[in-house]
């Protein structure tokens, strides 16, 4: 529990003052939403209409809102969160895979006032513990010489400076990445981001190559034996036991690159262990491993953008990149790393880090003493909660839930994943994967949320359902949510 003495003015107390709530208790397909003993604290501020008026007024209006009447979220714990009304939702997306260990998470609360009664901000240009207790932290978690760390607010920033860093130490400048990809959106990365929605119509990208996406489920090749994942594609397939053709045939499609696109040398490569926005693609079996072969040989660094798939979310492994059986240079993370504070980090081997001599980069919010403190205590919840299991028991009972329902529904193209990082893709039939047009992917989402579950939604048609919940989710809280998913696309096929 949080001590007394925490400011009543100053964030929310553990102990919360509890209100009568309107909550739904729903029942879809017999399956009831799983309850909990929390009451969320009665709403007392602007209306929904004001602000939305704010927002029309006082907001870009290129800020990207969900729904098309949005909800207005109030309060969260663990995997719930409630609107100004009282109304509870499932939360299927973590704040954009972010709320790792769960909303409100009272361990993450208590680290977080007891470091702000302390020192709320100081710059890293003086020494503070809660940094290095950090960093030590941080990298106990890494393998091989991954031993260097430093910390900045958001995973753009973080692959922003991995792409300087492999440039400044290789003298290299280009790289490679993967079409469908999605690294950040600051103007410096903008060039590694390989789709067209996400672009504007500016400079950028020179010197950035995007390969062939090794996509076994829409790409010119792989099938029903290329993944390793509990739920394969449907796709015929050609590969042999022990053999995927289709990796040989994407890595011809790197050394292309690397043979006219490139000159002898190189700066880098980036990849996803398994893409976030760009839908929740995974690469065939061993694609990854004789790729960074093939960048080492020309000079380059090999990234692995951990913003989504680290911190124990795929079940198996910690990282990513421990699954596919590969060891990067330079390692980028951010989202889960504290639960929804603004951090994030890059961490490489001391060699590379001795690169950052050359001239001063500083980042006045980097390493902010009640982030890492925040980041610290996430930590200790994987850990103390065993939530790594956890999403490889629920992450591959969820999945092979989801599809069933491939069975089910003609638009139910293909479901993908590995521990708690699921796609849902959607498609207008099975034998042409035409993406399904984005009214009628809309109208089964919205009824999703109709039904108090929250997915997200991505790839590059916009046809993916993006399922990264928090990792303290139940099986019983997926089964609600696959009842749900079930009947919304019976109604929209009814309704067709």
């Amino acid at each position: 529990m949080l001590s007394n003495n925490v400011p009543k003015n100053c964030f929310r107390l553990a102990k919360r003052q509890l209100s009568v709530s309107r909550v739904a208790k729903q029942v879809v397909g017999g399956v009831k939403m799983p309850d909990t003993d929390f009451t969320p604290e009665k709403y007392e501020g602007m209306s929904y209409e004001r602000a939305r008026e704010i927002r029309q007024k006082h907001l870009v209006p290129g800020l990207l809102t969900y729904y098309k009447t949005p909800i207005f979220v109030h309060q969260g714990h663990k995997q719930w969160l409630f609107d100004t009304d009282g109304k509870r939702y499932l939360d299927m997306f973590a704040g954009i895979v972010t709320c790792g260990v769960g909303h409100c998470h009272p361990k993450v609360e208590e680290a977080t006032f007891k470091q702000m009664r302390k020192l709320w901000h100081t710059t890293n240009i003086y020494m503070h513990p809660t940094i290095h207790e950090y960093a030590e932290k941080l990298v106990s978690k890494m393998p091989g010489d991954l031993k260097v760390c430093y910390f900045v607010n958001s995973g753009s920033e973080a692959n922003d400076l991995a792409m300087m860093l492999a440039r400044a130490h290789t003298g290299n400048w280009d790289i490679i990445n993967h079409r469908n990809s999605y690294h950040g959106a600051t103007p410096g990365v903008l060039g590694l981001l390989a789709q067209q929605n996400w672009k504007f119509n500016t400079p950028l990208g020179f010197g950035n190559h995007a390969m062939s996406n090794p996509d076994v489920y829409r790409g010119p090749w792989g099938g029903k034996n290329c993944k390793e994942s509990p739920v394969q594609t449907d796709r015929p397939c050609d590969c042999q036991p022990g053999h995927c053709s289709a990796s040989d045939a994407y890595l011809s499609q790197l050394q292309e690159v690397l043979d006219y696109n490139c000159p002898n040398k190189i700066a880098g490569y980036f990849a996803e262990p398994l893409q976030g926005v760009g839908g929740t693609v995974q690469y065939p079996k061993d694609f990854m491993p004789k790729a960074y072969e093939k960048i080492r040989e020309h000079g380059g660094l090999c990234i692995s953008d951990e913003v989504q798939t680290g911190f124990g979310r795929l079940g198996s492994h910690f990282w990513g990149f421990e699954w596919m059986g590969v060891m990067p240079d330079i390692v980028t993370c951010a989202k889960s790393i504290a639960n929804g504070f603004p951090m994030a980090a890059v961490i490489t081997t001391p060699k590379i880090a001795e690169t950052m001599k050359q001239a001063i980069t500083f980042n006045t919010y980097g390493g902010n003493p009640m982030s890492c403190a925040a980041a610290s205590a996430v930590l200790d919840v994987i850990d103390e909660e065993n939530l790594q299991q956890n999403c490889a028991d629920v992450g591959t009972y969820y999945l092979e839930s989801l599809a069933k329902l491939r069975g089910e529904f003609e638009v139910v193209g293909d479901v993908r994943g590995k521990g708690l990082m699921i796609g849902v893709e959607l498609v207008t039939d099975k034998a042409s994967k035409k993406p399904l047009p984005a009214a009628e992917v809309l109208d089964i989402w919205e009824r999703t949320k109709d039904y108090g579950v929250l997915f997200g939604k991505g790839g590059r048609f916009g046809n993916v359902l993006r399922i990264k919940p928090p990792m303290c989710i139940t099986k019983q809280d997926t089964d609600y949510a696959v009842a749900v998913l079930r009947e919304s696309l019976r109604e929209y096929a009814d309704a067709k």
